[in-house]
């Protein structure tokens, strides 16, 4: 067993845990670019390997309660057939090279509208003095539009093994603003459930699935899973929201096909910055805390000089 691969499934799977996404945006691109994989290869057994990986994390947020059961319903309703007809569509494409640089660019481009999207909402309600909310909110689900949803991110799945997290999560925030960050994940990773399942199964049915590889990639992504999955499901809002937009823009970069090594520079500035910020915001809190509260007898009291 590769150790390196292991380790690799490991980081990965937390941050999928966490935020619900990155599987097929960062795990196949590391098995072709870092360890040499063939693309379909690769394609299939990181869809396998997710399709195991993701219900732990998914159990992980049943558990405690942050999961949409009617919206996962509608979503996999559109995702699954369609993930089938995403890879009888590649095969009928002929592995078109053009056709998935296409794609990949289009969700790159809306990867990083949803990272631009959550920072202004959250912009929008510091300016406001709106903090982020930890009782969950009553959300009316679309049944059609949540199924049309599904259908497009099976097939993109499908054609190119990316977006069973990463472009649900992007229209899903456009769909549903109200939704916590904590629900928005734990939704996610149990739709993607039906969703990675199916389009692995084609792809092993069509493809070069390699159990080996799905297998080393497994043990250091099961264990990385549930630990992301237990981070996202009791963290605060604002914490889940910040590891989305860095997924997010780490993920729309090997889609651009940046360079890995450019990549990790861009996330590592992001992660100082948010880092930063959240420690600028303790700081201010803090004195705020300190400060003492004066009751309304002593404000209305004047004071007597004897």
């Amino acid at each position: 067993m590769d150790l390196t691969l292991a380790l690799a499934g490991l980081g990965v799977g937390i941050v999928v845990g966490l935020t619900g996404m990155g599987g097929g945006a960062l795990m196949t691109p590391i098995l072709v670019l870092v360890f040499g994989i063939p693309p379909i290869a690769a394609v299939s057994s990181d869809l396998a390997a997710s399709a195991v990986m993701k219900p732990f994390g998914g159990a992980v947020h049943a558990r405690r309660g942050t999961v949409n059961w009617a919206m996962v319903g509608w979503l996999c309703a559109g995702s699954v057939p369609s993930a089938f007809l995403g890879v009888l569509l590649l095969r009928l494409l002929g592995d078109d090279d053009s056709v998935q640089q296409t794609i990949r660019i289009a969700l790159g481009v809306a990867l990083v509208l949803a990272a631009a999207g959550l920072l202004a909402k959250a912009w929008v309600a510091r300016r406001q003095g709106i903090r982020d909310s930890d009782e969950p909110v009553k959300v009316t689900v679309k049944p059609l539009p949540t199924a049309l949803l599904g259908a497009v991110g099976g097939l993109v799945v499908g054609l190119t093994s990316v977006g069973s997290g990463s472009l649900i999560i992007v229209a899903l925030l456009a769909m549903y603003p109200k939704l916590r960050a904590n629900d928005l994940v734990g939704t996610d990773l149990v739709q993607a459930i039906p969703l990675v399942t199916s389009a692995a199964l084609g792809h092993a049915f069509f493809g070069d699935l390699k159990l080996d590889l799905a297998g080393a990639v497994l043990i250091g992504s099961v264990p990385g899973v549930l630990i992301g999955s237990r981070i996202s499901s009791r963290a605060p809002g604002g914490l889940v929201r910040a590891a989305l937009v860095i997924v997010l823009l780490a993920s729309a970069l090997k889609l651009f096909d940046v360079p890995t090594a450019a990549v990790g520079i861009v996330t590592g500035i992001a992660v100082l910055i948010a880092v930063g910020l959240a420690l600028a915001n303790r700081a201010r809190r803090i004195p705020a805390a300190l400060e003492p509260e004066s009751s309304p007898a002593q404000e209305r009291s004047p004071v007597r000089l004897t």
